[in-house]
């Protein structure tokens, strides 16, 4: 086997030993980092070592085992004295034939020097991926949190009992009851505050695709795979928390995962073979109704109890019509700013839109009173700037029947007493006793009512 000069001199110029040999395992090249090894090993100068039988010098070497199965032997660790090593042995191949092996030696010093330089481009990614969630992750607090009525004034006081627990959330309410702002608001009153907050909408993505932004892949994981893999949101976020949104509509594959996940605090990379630990906290959303899902099949039941160790219910805005004037002087502010211009709102405006049911909740809000600003040149919304279908009328009276109201209020007051004391035995006990019902009773509500 022939090796060419110019090669030899690239190989000379690296850290790692780099040794050849020939199809009978005759010596055909030993790089300068090779025979510093084996000189020191030896105790002397030993020469050249080109042309010498490799079992000569070395009885233990490993490399001719690769000319006998022709396959590599990786990542295999010796020690030599006081030298620890870590080497690679593939075969080579010319013209489709074995003509020899090749050894690279990665010496303890280098491993240990890469290895910290790798733990210094890790540290550098968090911190700048904390700058990034800083500026545009996790912005709104419990600050932020209009909650001037009963209902969303408890809520908002659960959600800041519970913040500073490892336990995951679920958050459930309507479509745009602000589900997105409670999830950012706990990761900041948590301990994780300061650190990633990324959040994903697993209804936008497809079966194929979902476990592979949260997981990550490996490299070739699957045809059109990244060259060298993809990292997931759940290592992205180190430390951090993920907020899984609409976490009803994520296939059932990819649910199995992350209740291992759960469970195990451990991922697996689509394609990989190995667990990889994380430390995350997770936040699921869903305006869906979960329990409906697992009667049809759709939603895994112990994922459900697994993510409901809290479980915090949003009032919609037509049950906390008194945050309307707090929440429209936020939305007016964030729109003053965008327009450059003050935009305020006359008190008959006001009160058109307490008299609005709202059935896009806080969104629909928002999306009004950007309508009415720009139909505002003065920068007054009055009651002619509002869309008709905010006009003059009452609000829907309800119509079900007694028995039904009844049943809808008990079962707002079950929810709200286990709210507080929590879902496990020793909670429904108290929860029972608080509502002057027997434990058995209180399992029969929440049969009966899918709690």
């Amino acid at each position: 086997m022939y090796l060419p000069q110019e090669a030899k001199d690239i190989f000379n110029g690296m850290c790692e030993g780099v040794l050849i040999i020939d199809r009978e395992g005759i010596i055909v090249f030993g790089n300068l980092a090779y025979r510093r090894f084996l000189n020191q090993e030896a105790g002397a100068d030993i020469g050249e070592i080109a042309g010498y039988r490799l079992k000569d010098l070395r009885p233990g070497a490993q490399l001719p085992q690769v000319l006998e199965t022709g396959k590599p032997i990786l990542q295999s660790v010796r020690k030599e004295i006081d030298t620890i090593y870590f080497v690679n042995m593939y075969p080579i191949y010319l013209h489709g034939e074995l003509a020899g092996g090749i050894s690279i030696v990665t010496f303890m010093e280098e491993a240990t020097a890469f290895r910290a330089m790798l733990n210094d481009m890790e540290e550098r990614s968090q911190k700048l991926l904390r700058r990034v969630n800083k500026a545009a992750g996790a912005r709104f607090t419990f600050d932020q949190v209009v909650a001037c009525g009963t209902a969303s004034a408890e809520c908002k006081r659960f959600a800041q009992r519970v913040a500073g627990s490892e336990a995951p959330i679920l958050l459930t309410s309507e479509s745009g009851a602000g589900k997105d702002v409670y999830a950012q608001a706990i990761h900041n009153a948590s301990s994780r505050a300061g650190r990633v907050f990324t959040a994903i909408n697993c209804a936008t993505f497809q079966q194929e695709t979902l476990g592979s932004e949260l997981f990550g892949y490996v490299d070739g994981a699957f045809p059109g795979a990244k060259e060298g893999g993809k990292i997931g949101l759940f290592e992205a976020a180190k430390g951090g928390t993920v907020f899984l949104d609409e976490i009803s509509e994520m296939d059932m594959q990819t649910q199995s995962k992350l209740l291992r996940a759960l469970q195990e605090h451990t991922i697996r990379p689509v394609g990989g073979v190995e667990e990889i630990p994380v430390d995350v906290r997770i936040i699921a959303a869903s305006n869906a109704d979960l329990m409906q899902y697992i009667r049809e099949g759709r939603f895994r039941p112990d994922l459900y109890y697994r993510l409901n160790t809290f479980h915090i219910h949003l009032p919609p805005l037509r049950e906390r019509l008194e945050d309307i004037p707090a929440l429209t002087a936020q939305i007016l502010a964030d729109v003053s700013t965008t327009l450059k211009r003050e935009i305020t709102v006359t008190d008959d405006a006001l009160e058109q839109l307490m008299r609005h049911d709202w059935p896009g909740n806080i969104r629909e809000l928002r999306n009004v009173l950007e309508f009415s600003a720009y139909l505002s040149p003065e920068g007054v919304i009055s009651r002619d700037s509002l869309p008709e279908n905010i006009g003059d009328r009452d609000l829907p009276r309800d119509t079900t029947p007694l028995y039904q109201r009844v049943r809808r209020f008990e079962r707002e007051e079950v929810r709200r007493t286990l709210e507080h004391y929590g879902s496990d035995l020793k909670g429904k006990r108290a929860a029972a006793a608080e509502l002057g019902i027997s434990l058995s009773s209180l399992y029969e509500k929440l049969k009966d009512r899918e709690l």
